[in-house]
């Protein structure tokens, strides 16, 4: 086999690929002698008919099916010897090749490769330094937590009748709307409980300012002028008029912060035991978080380090990759069920997405590659433990069975279970040069 390689760029390969006379000549004849056992010649036994009727008869059929068989084995075989790992590839179409015996059989094959990176410092002595993260766990987070857990426990009890309505204390009311005296189809509200300044809209109203100062059993009334474009013609152009009954005043009653609020929280004996897990939990929060900061630092500084060209199939790769990630999100929020409309809309999304992502898609490439080869440096590989692990790490964050992700990964078929892989492989690269890192002061 003879082998040229020119480069058409940092990136990108011509591969023009010779395969010998004789190979040629060796897979005629085996194309050949597999035809004499298929086919029926009249006039001859199977088997027996001639190489040159069956030439004759066959000879287009013959051609491709050399150039089928060789084709694929000459190319791996010439990017093997050429060294490059290709991440897109484009052969001539099979059926626009020519070959016929006592001739070579030449190709050209077009190959995006992945870069060749030279890694820079990440271990000691040279580490990469990340600015410190200062945040700490102090007693105020500890009692916002508390606070949160007394609101979960606490319980509306009714006010004295003659309690006046301020902001904080719940109000039970009903609200209807009337026009010319008679009232309104569909704008009642019976029995309605409302936080008195929590501004929430009732029937599209603001009702916190003629609450306030009121008490059980008063009313108020609010004038709403709707305007002449008002959607629903019943209400265009005119002033309604809501009357807003107070029918009770409650409050809320939070438990106590002693021992026994401890108990009710689960299996604590004490306050200062609750304190204690609530701080604890907490911290091991505020740790995942400052980690996954220092990581965004390190991976900053990986594309900040690294300088090499892109191989263009890989952003686009990543890009579609994207696009879908983020129209299935779209089309979860539409339970699946896609009209002709939301068809159209979902290929423009597509679209203005894909300008979107595209920076993204390749900064992600470009840290892929780094970490891919920082893996190949320390001998990283993933074990089946690893996959298991991430398996159930990924089903406890998405709250899905276990059997639902590994399904998820594996209709995706071997290329799906490759990327799987290959991101277990990159994080545990990242966690890797973390390790290395050193914190300044």
């Amino acid at each position: 086999m003879k082998l040229e390689v020119t480069e058409l760029g940092p990136v990108k390969r011509a591969i023009k690929i010779e395969v010998p006379e004789d190979v040629v000549n060796q897979e005629f004849d085996r194309v050949y002698t597999d035809l004499k056992r298929q086919v029926r010649v009249p006039g001859f036994r199977p088997g027996k008919a001639p190489v040159a009727m069956l030439e004759k008869r066959y000879a287009k059929a013959a051609e491709q099916d050399v150039i089928q068989r060789l084709v694929p084995t000459y190319y791996q075989k010439a990017i093997q010897e050429a060294g490059v790992t290709p991440v897109l590839v484009e052969i001539p179409l099979l059926e626009r090749l020519k070959v016929t015996r006592n001739t070579s059989l030449t190709f050209t094959a077009t190959v995006e490769i992945k870069p060749s990176i030279e890694l820079r410092d990440y271990r000691p002595p040279n580490p990469i330094s990340l600015k410190p993260d200062s945040r700490t766990i102090a007693d105020q987070d500890v009692g916002t937590t508390l606070e949160r857990f007394r609101e979960q426990q606490s319980r509306l009890d009714a006010a004295p009748s003659d309690t006046l309505l301020a902001e904080g204390l719940y109000a039970v009311v009903t609200l209807e709307g009337f026009l010319d005296g008679e009232p309104v189809e569909g704008s009642k509200k019976e029995g309605l409980l409302h936080k008195v300044g929590s501004q929430e809209p009732v029937l599209g109203l603001t009702i916190d300012e003629v609450l306030v100062g009121k008490k059980e059993g008063e009313h108020a009334e609010i004038r709403q002028e709707y305007s002449a474009t008002h959607p629903d013609a019943r209400l265009a152009g005119k002033i309604i008029t809501f009357h807003v009954s107070i029918l009770g005043v409650k409050k809320k009653i939070l438990p106590e912060l002693d021992d026994e609020f401890a108990k009710d929280c689960g299996a604590y004996d004490t306050l200062e035991a609750l304190k204690d897990k609530i701080r604890s939990e907490l911290e091991s929060v505020l740790k995942r978080s400052m980690e996954e900061g220092y990581k965004d630092q390190i991976l900053e500084r990986l594309l900040e380090m690294h300088h090499f060209d892109l191989p263009e199939a890989l952003i686009e790769r990543e890009i579609r990759t994207m696009v879908r990630q983020r129209l299935m999100e779209e089309q979860r929020k539409k339970d699946g069920k896609l009209s002709m409309h939301d068809q159209i809309h979902m290929e423009e999304e597509a679209k203005r997405i894909q300008q979107e992502v595209a920076p993204g898609a390749q900064k992600r490439v470009k840290l892929g590659l780094v970490l891919e080869a920082i893996a190949d440096k320390e001998g990283i590989s993933v074990s089946e433990q690893d996959i298991q692990e991430e398996f159930s790490k990924l089903a406890r964050g998405l709250q899905v069975p276990l059997g639902d992700i590994q399904k998820m990964v594996e209709a995706g078929g071997q290329s799906s279970r490759q990327e799987f892989e290959d991101r277990i492989r990159a994080e545990k690269a990242l966690q890797l040069v973390y390790q290395y890192a050193v914190i300044q002061g």
